[in-house]
């Protein structure tokens, strides 16, 4: 006999079964999907009656043969991890010969269920041999050659591609891939799908703007409807998908980001395979760092097979995206490949990264800031290398499988800026600076790359040569990325979300819009600027509180400083109009300076519960929910005067209040709707709230100002507070727009100053015949409605992120007195 017809699944169905997908289980009783020649079998009556088999064994299935018989063709022990088969699963991917072969590829992926459910089976065996023993007797070891019908070869890993999406071409290493394969195939069609993140630059596709092999499509790998629109419109049959989130020290600071990018994004292009059914081959590009940290030492890398350890948000995104690669894979039989690769480094890449920050840091004469010690391992591959390891795995990988791909020759960091400052003649023990280290940064990556030397790629350029290479490219296009100061930085924190940096062929930039613009030219891309246009500002500012004193001074100082800005018309409760303005806006960042504290003073509050509500609990949150929903950062100025001294914090003892600390003050109406809104902020990521307190500039004439408040007081209490100088913490705070910081952040200068020592200055800097009176809190109680806070926040977090942030003594002699004491005396 010869091929069975079905499967014919009994009540105790195969436990391989439930990994099979429904509709393929239902195929396997009604179509000829294996093959079976063997010329003997027993009826399940027989099987039954023969107490040694039927007390051992179970059935799984029958068959019918072409005599219409019915015999046991699967059968599974009762106790033990052994199962039977009649029949050859495997023959229609290795044996194209005989007629009675299915090959449909329906065939094909029951062979691939089939082959997982023996390795599982296989895995649950105590009984394994040393892993150097299993690395040497893997099928990857062998180049077979599958011999088919008239002796012609058939060769079961051979892919040619027509059609193929890669996602996230516009930044580093998919550039390179996409540019190679547009020079190396021209009947192969590339499509580019990229949103242009940060870290996107469409210059980095400049060697195939012209080529009629490329078109170029602006959008996220997270909207279903497009990627869906792009599978079917362009007969896609092949995914490369590098579209990622790859910064580790931007995990830190907004994993979120990298979930929503690296796992859901990865899933809606799966499920588009899915749904569409015509892709051949999907390649997921992953990272070494899904292993976690190797041993010290190792002297084997880290295998295909190796467990996933992931240590940073970062790589732990990448493993979840792998999970849903490999689960697609064995439920619905998608032909998925995975690579996973070591450090990457050569020209266009964002200076973010190791290397090109070293590089573009030299050019400037700057010092090289290492992480730690510098003691930690890596391993760098040269950017073409790379290309050409995605190009021999397109071609020769094998469904289902993982390739490393890696370099043996390890580096510690601090030797990178050695030899960086060598190529720049510069003096490493000068030039490098020791920074904080990450909250977490793995010692040693070191991968094993033995199966993808088996399929013919090997590293070509060496280290000095890439180097010399990268370094050449960074002085001769140092303006390539437009303004990375805050990339440059010991740990930079970019913007991971729509509003950051679109970048054009010609170079101009603009600011991002989430949509996708469409068109039927060649390449879809937004209009183009000429050459000779103006450049625009990677920046654009949208501030609430126009009519309030910080939102004047923010403009002010946006216009000094050349930012775009503009006024938001929205009121803070109106959803609708906040809506309305971002669209019309399209800033790249949003900033609250909105809100009540009352007129003349936070007792105001008090009579006007409501009204304070309105603007300072619900407008604020409704602003930063907007903000979400846009993917923007909302730099919110909240205030300090949520705290007063205690036990743990006594007055004069230095010891402030610190970010984490929980208010405990609620003597006031508006401090408590502050301190509510504040722990409700806390659970937007988006959010990056500023504590104000007692907030001074150099205008003495301005009401708001504190100086000028107690000036003019009859009495004042004599008690020391944190306060914020506007003059100098403004700036500041458009800098950490800049950087993306995100989180609380007491916004004080160090120190405390009391209401008698200002007053003092005032006196030696402003009127020499100034004089004052003081009164106690229980005096004062007397004169106000709500009691008043006071007290010391600790700036050591600010002071580390901007050390050049002045005390608060000398901040209000230099941004003040001083430069009173200077108007006047001119």
């Amino acid at each position: 006999m010869d091929c069975v017809t079905c499967l014919h699944l009994r009540r105790h169905c195969l436990s391989c079964s439930r990994r099979f997908p429904p509709d393929l289980l239902y195929k396997l009783s009604t179509d000829c999907l294996v093959m079976q020649n063997h010329r003997y079998g027993i009826s399940p009556e027989r099987f039954q009656e023969n107490q040694n088999l039927s007390s051992f064994f179970k059935i799984l299935t029958t068959s019918t043969d072409e005599d219409n018989k019915v015999y046991v063709s699967t059968v599974h022990a009762h106790s033990y991890p052994v199962t039977a088969f009649q029949w050859h699963p495997e023959k229609n991917a290795f044996e194209w010969g005989l007629s009675m072969i299915p090959h449909s590829e329906d065939a094909v992926q029951v062979t691939q269920h089939v082959a997982n459910f023996l390795v599982s089976e296989a895995r649950k065996s105590l009984n394994r041999p040393p892993a150097e023993k299993v690395l040497d007797n893997l099928i990857y070891n062998y180049s077979p050659t599958y011999c088919g019908k008239a002796g012609h070869c058939f060769d079961m890993a051979t892919h040619t591609p027509k059609n193929i999406l890669i996602t996230g071409a516009a930044g580093f290493i998919a550039s390179h891939v996409a540019n190679r394969l547009i020079r190396n195939y021209p009947d192969y069609k590339i499509v580019v799908l990229d949103k242009l993140d940060y870290c996107s630059n469409l210059k980095n596709l400049l060697p195939s703007k012209s080529s009629p092999n490329f078109k170029f499509v602006k959008g996220d790998i997270g909207s279903a409807d497009l990627v869906n629109f792009l599978l079917i419109t362009e007969s896609i049959d092949t995914i490369m998908h590098f579209a990622a989130q790859t910064h580790v020290d931007n995990s830190f600071g907004n994993s979120f980001e990298f979930t929503k990018n690296n796992i859901y994004g990865t899933h809606v292009l799966l499920e588009a395979c899915k749904v569409t059914g015509q892709i051949k081959r999907f390649i997921h590009v992953s990272t070494d760092e899904v292993y976690g940290e190797t041993d010290e030492d190792a002297v084997v890398g880290n295998h295909e097979a190796s467990q996933l350890l992931p240590t940073n948000p970062y790589s732990a995104t990448k493993a979840g995206a792998e999970m849903l690669v490999m689960a697609y894979g064995r439920s619905y039989g998608l032909p998925v490949i995975t690579t996973r690769g070591n450090n990457v480094y050569g020209p266009n890449q964002f200076p973010e990264k190791l290397i090109p920050k070293f590089i573009l840091l030299a050019m400037q004469g700057k010092p090289l800031p290492i992480h730690g010690d510098g003691s930690n391992v890596r391993s760098y591959l040269y950017c073409e290398d790379v290309a050409e390891a995605f190009e021999v795995i397109l071609h020769k990988g094998e469904v289902g499988h993982v390739y490393n791909i890696g370099t043996k020759k390890e580096r510690r960091v601090i030797d990178v800026a050695e030899d960086i400052c060598r190529l720049f003649s510069i003096d490493p023990e000068k030039s490098i600076k020791f920074v904080d280290n990450r909250p977490f940064n793995d010692q040693r990556y070191f991968l094993d790359d033995q199966k993808l030397t088996i399929l013919g790629w090997s590293e070509r350029t060496t280290w000095q040569e890439g180097l010399k290479k990268t370094m050449e490219w960074y002085i001769n296009n140092p303006d390539w990325w437009g303004d990375v100061s805050g990339a440059l930085l010991p740990h930079p924190r970019m913007l991971m979300m729509p509003g950051g940096i679109e970048r054009h062929f010609d170079g101009s930039e603009e600011g991002k819009s989430a949509s996708y613009v469409s068109s039927n030219t060649r390449m879809l891309v937004p209009p183009s600027k000429s050459v000779g246009s103006p450049r625009k500002h990677p920046l654009k500012f949208l501030i609430f509180g126009r009519t309030g004193w910080i939102g004047g001074l923010l403009g002010k100082i946006c216009e000094k400083q050349g930012i775009p800005f503009e006024y938001g018309k929205g009121r803070l409760e109106d959803r609708s109009s906040l809506v309305a303005d971002i669209q019309n806006v399209k800033p790249t960042h949003v900033f609250n300076a909105a809100g009540v504290t009352g007129r003349p003073n936070v007792d105001w509050c008090e009579s006007h519960k409501a009204e304070t509500i309105r603007a300072n609990v619900a407008g604020t949150l409704t602003l930063a929910d907007v903000c979400r929903e846009n993917g923007l950062l909302m730099m919110n100025f909240a205030t300090g005067c949520i705290f007063e001294y205690d036990a743990a914090h006594p007055e004069g003892s230095g010891i402030g209040f610190k970010e984490e600390d929980k208010p405990n003050f609620a003597g006031s109406y508006y401090s408590k709707t502050k301190a509510m809104v504040e722990e409700l902020l806390s659970e937007y990521d988006n959010v990056c709230t500023l504590r104000v307190r007692m907030p001074i500039s150099s205008d003495l004439n301005n009401p708001r100002n504190f100086i000028t408040k107690i000036s003019r007081y009859n009495k004042v209490v004599n008690i020391p507070n944190s306060m914020t100088v506007l003059d100098e913490l403004l700036p500041i705070s458009i800098e950490m727009a800049k950087r993306n910081l995100r989180g609380i952040w007491n916004f004080t200068n160090p120190g405390v100053v009391s209401h008698n020592e200002v007053l003092e200055m005032y006196k030696e800097y402003i009127d020499p015949n100034f004089k004052w009176a003081n009164f106690t809190l229980e005096e004062q109680a007397k004169v106000i409605v709500a009691p008043r806070s006071n007290n010391e926040l600790d700036a050591s977090k600010l002071k580390k992120e901007f050390p050049e942030l002045l005390s608060i003594k000398d901040s209000l002699i230099k941004y003040v007195f001083e430069l009173n004491k200077k108007n006047s005396a001119e």
